[in-house]
């Protein structure tokens, strides 16, 4: 039986990388040593993490005047080290509220005393679509906002209008839709959804933004960026397994061509959930995300029913957020036409077995 793991992360991984770690285990590059064993200070190393920048910089089109960073400590820690870093002239940043993590990265921001300002929020629509006006009169360090929203399910396709510093949490459409890096003061994002595996965080933020008073080492961008991410033990296997997606994405055309497979996805799931009579998703068309896509059935009995038996056919990890309940399926970058095509006949499917009853 085929599994498709439809998880929010950790999540699926292209079959041609994991072809390639299944090889590199024993002896990475005939040199005797697995890949989890290399020393992070020797030359193949050095490869490694030169190659994974390189192509990250082409994928993306990263200006020179932009850092790349390998880092530890998940997307949560960057809530903290990004106030740290960037917050040094009004110590005040503005945050565009879109569900849990956008909340969440106020929350951080504000226990190190940088004040929060919502300056805008879709809470009055249960985060069932985006905000529609922005107030960012003031001045701020920087806008903060979460591109994608990986429990409500809605995303950024046009970024907001505003003359100020923009940050973006990008964890789970990293890769997976285009967006202009300049448009971003700064960009970060955990790998395990759409990069590669748990343990790796990238940071993408402009170098005139940085160095302005001294911090802890480990959350100093500007010292790490010094030491290029290697001011202590980078996380070498994920930052191996990190290099490897990129150039499986490079393979199949960039971004601009996962961006219109991923587009073919959701459009097929989402063009089911839209005539279903049984399944629904609550978010408004036009703020869809294209890589997490939640849906219920009004009914907690049905949608546990539903959960149990779909991973029965192999469909696993569909259950929703706690926060939102119901289902979600993360149709990441390694996710194939052929599990969305399985999920869909599996969701009508069980729909005529529940007309039958």
């Amino acid at each position: 039986m085929t599994v498709y793991n439809f998880s929010a992360g950790p999540a699926m991984l292209p079959k041609p990388v994991l072809a390639q770690i299944k090889e590199d285990i024993p002896s990475f590059q005939n040199s005797g040593m697995s890949v989890m064993e290399i020393s992070h200070r020797s030359n193949l190393f050095d490869n490694v993490i030169a190659d994974a920048e390189n192509d990250l910089r082409e994928l993306m089109q990263i200006p020179d005047n932009y850092k790349v960073l390998f880092l530890q400590g998940g997307a949560t820690l960057q809530f903290t080290a990004m106030p740290m870093n960037l917050a040094t002239q009004y110590n005040r940043i503005g945050l565009i509220d879109t569900g849990h993590w956008s909340i969440r990265a106020g929350e951080e921001a504000e226990k190190i005393g940088t004040e929060v300002e919502t300056i805008a929020t879709s809470k009055q629509y249960h985060y069932h679509q985006l905000p529609e006006d922005i107030d960012d009169g003031n001045q701020y360090d920087y806008i903060h906002l979460t591109t994608n929203n990986t429990i409500e399910g809605t995303a950024f396709t046009k970024l907001p209008q505003t003359n100020q510093t923009l940050v973006g949490d990008m964890s789970s459409n990293f890769l997976a839709q285009q967006y202009k890096v300049a448009d971003f003061g700064a960009i970060y994002a955990g790998a395990q959804k759409n990069l590669g595996i748990a343990g790796l965080t990238v940071v993408i933020v402009r170098d005139d933004l940085i160095g302005k008073k001294k911090l802890p080492s480990m959350l100093d961008y500007q010292l790490l960026a010094n030491k290029n991410s290697m001011l202590n033990t980078p996380p070498v296997f994920a930052i191996y397994a990190a290099g490897l997606t990129l150039k499986w994405l490079k393979e199949i055309g960039g971004i601009a061509a996962m961006e219109k497979i991923n587009r073919q996805k959701s459009a097929l799931l989402y063009q089911f959930l839209d005539q279903s009579k049984l399944f629904n998703n609550l978010i408004k068309p036009a703020d869809r995300s294209l890589t997490n896509i939640s849906f219920v059935t009004g009914d907690k009995k049905i949608d546990r029913a539903f959960i149990e038996q779909a991973a029965q056919r192999g469909l696993v990890n569909l259950k929703g957020h706690r926060l939102v309940g119901g289902m979600r399926a993360s149709l990441y970058n390694a996710m194939p036409l052929a599990g969305v095509t399985a999920l869909t006949d599996f969701l009508d499917e069980f729909e005529q077995t529940q007309e039958a009853k």
